[in-house]
């Protein structure tokens, strides 16, 4: 079996009103998808979190290194990306475009051998994952200390157990509406919050102990992510356990962050930080260091089935354990009309409880006339003399 073909799909769709987090505002969803084609017409698909442009710039780029090569080959054509671009990217669009690549080819591997990905990857830990919503962003209108409550609460009721509010607004706003959210949930639904790294470690020690009352399952990207020594400043100071790394990549990036103690909990995302080969190699690391992880999702239901894959797959966070915590998935629940409209079979939860797609590869297949809907523009990398 060879590649043939690589396309990129950047798709894109307006919001009905638009949200921010701490550091932006959000009018368009994007999605960069990544489809490798093979001489015996099996398909792969893939997903770059990022900048969609930059990514399919990558994607494209790379692309005739790869036509003729054997796609179940996933660690040897990783490494040779990986060392042709060593000079010019160990982090950032690169590895998102190499991530979205090797998601397609996991994909294709699994539908060649007839079995999901995550029986390649070492066999299912477990079949169904708890979800944790995302959402509690900030509107253009109406009183946050109104309107998240309800919305946290609504998530509450369909049955999630845990949810994630965004903070970076303030710390006075920020502590005054992490109280009103827990109010509105109660003790039993866990919360998590996430600055995006908006603040810095003097700010970000001050909002957790504003906060730490209140049962913080974990503060996401409190500082910078270039900013190691931030990281280790405020999980000393706070009791609440600390989370990062989207904006990290490979195995090399967490090596030194684990190295240093910075993080409790790592959230690779496996859209950006090297696919899903890549991200089975950090696991495995955080395992050694005894770290938590718990991966970022962020982008249509090709990146939550890949997540998944990889989520069936890793250990409890403690194995020893006869009532083991389990990591989880993280389920956007803001809008974004491509992530489940590009899927013939959504992927949905059922009382926040998710289950792993069980069909081969990524279990999941594409509806191209829905994705046509979306498509802003296509590439198309062929092999040489098609």
């Amino acid at each position: 079996m060879k590649i043939t073909g690589i396309r990129t799909h950047i798709l894109e769709a307006r919001l009905s009103q638009p949200f921010a987090y701490s550091r932006a505002w959000y009018d368009t969803r994007t999605a960069m998808l990544v489809e490798v084609e093979t001489d015996t017409g099996l398909t792969g698909w893939g997903e770059c979190y990022g900048p969609a442009r930059m990514t399919a710039a990558v994607v494209q780029g790379v692309a005739p290194w790869l036509v003729g090569q054997d796609p179940l080959q996933t660690d040897v054509l990783w490494r040779m990306i990986y060392a042709r671009l060593r000079d010019h990217g160990q982090k950032g669009v690169v590895i998102q475009g190499l991530s979205g690549i090797d998601i397609a080819l996991w994909d294709i591997k699994g539908k060649h051998f007839g079995v999901p990905a995550y029986q390649l990857l070492g066999g299912a830990a477990r079949k169904e994952v708890q979800a944790y919503a995302t959402g509690l962003y900030r509107r253009r209108s109406g009183d946050p200390l109104k309107y998240l409550p309800e919305e946290a609460a609504s998530y509450a009721a369909e049955g999630f157990r845990a949810v994630k509010l965004k903070v970076g607004f303030g710390i006075e706003e920020d502590a005054a509406v992490t109280h009103a959210v827990r109010e509105a949930i109660g003790g039993d639904v866990a919360l998590m919050v996430d600055a995006n790294h908006a603040y810095d470690a003097v700010a970000a020690i001050r909002l957790g102990r504003l906060i730490e009352r209140h049962d913080i399952s974990w503060f996401e990207e409190p500082v910078p992510p270039e900013d190691v020594a931030g990281y280790r400043a405020v999980r000393s100071a706070l009791s609440i356990p600390i989370a990062g790394g989207e904006c990290e990549f490979t195995r090399f990036g967490f090596r030194d962050l684990f190295a240093s103690h910075a993080l409790d909990i790592a959230q690779p995302d496996t859209c950006a930080a090297g696919g899903l080969t890549e991200c089975k190699k950090i696991a495995d690391m955080s395992e050694a260091f005894s770290v938590r992880y718990n991966p970022h999702v962020w982008g249509t239901g090709i990146a939550i089935a890949a997540s998944l894959q990889l989520l069936a797959v890793l250990p409890s966070h403690t194995p020893t354990s006869l009532a083991p915590l389990e990591p989880m998935l993280e389920f956007d629940r803001t809008e974004h009309p491509i992530r489940q409209a590009i899927l013939k079979e959504p992927i949905e939860h059922r009382n926040g409880i998710v289950r792993v797609p069980d069909d081969p590869g990524l279990g999941i297949e594409v509806d191209r006339e829905a994705m046509a809907r979306f498509v802003v523009n296509e590439n198309w990398t062929p092999q040489r003399g098609v």
